[in-house]
């Protein structure tokens, strides 16, 4: 299969595409971030990932790009001992449903896996992120748990799903 998605890092040229689709109310509704996102937020969001070491624990910012145009990002927290990290992702609108998440995740999912060796991945989601938690589902993570009302957002209390994927069950599913 032919490779969409590139991950790659983020330039300072990126910075009026993530305003934008981070601007988005159907972008954000289930993110940490309100909108607007500014461009001197974006900036600033660019500058920070830009200056991080992906092999270093925290989080990380891959870019997302399809046909030369960037439409979103996918996020790595490396667990200080190297072994295990938690993911996650954001398109733009109009690129989400044509499955570019997905090889998004996949290949971000390769690289902790196959490349970098981590034992495991986790994610979570709003519960009411239907299309996230089916992406999760879909590429073999096993739904952990479920936290009710457990998050304050956007002035309400939400549900948390909670997925996990161990590197053998990846292995297992890529067969």
């Amino acid at each position: 299969m032919a490779e969409r998605v590139l991950l790659r890092p983020f330039a300072a040229t990126d910075a009026p595409a993530v305003a934008a689709y981070r601007s988005d109310p159907h972008v954000a509704r289930y993110q940490g971030w309100d909108v607007p996102f500014s461009l001197v937020q974006a900036e600033e969001f660019v500058r920070e990932v830009a200056g991080l070491d992906p092999a270093e624990p925290g989080w990380f910012q891959f870019a997302v790009e399809v046909s030369g145009k960037l439409v979103g990002d996918v996020g790595v927290n490396l667990h200080h001992n190297r072994m295990q990290a938690e993911i996650g992702y954001t398109l733009a609108a109009a690129h989400q449903g044509l499955g570019y998440a997905t090889e998004a995740v996949r290949r971000l999912l390769e690289h902790l896996f196959d490349e970098r060796g981590l034992h495991r991945v986790a994610a979570e989601c709003d519960a009411r992120n239907g299309p996230s938690a089916r992406l999760l589902t879909r590429l073999g993570f096993r739904q952990e748990g479920h936290r009710v009302r457990s998050t304050w957002a956007k002035g309400e209390w939400t549900d948390d799903l909670l997925f996990g994927l161990l590197a053998e069950e990846w292995r297992e599913h890529m067969i």
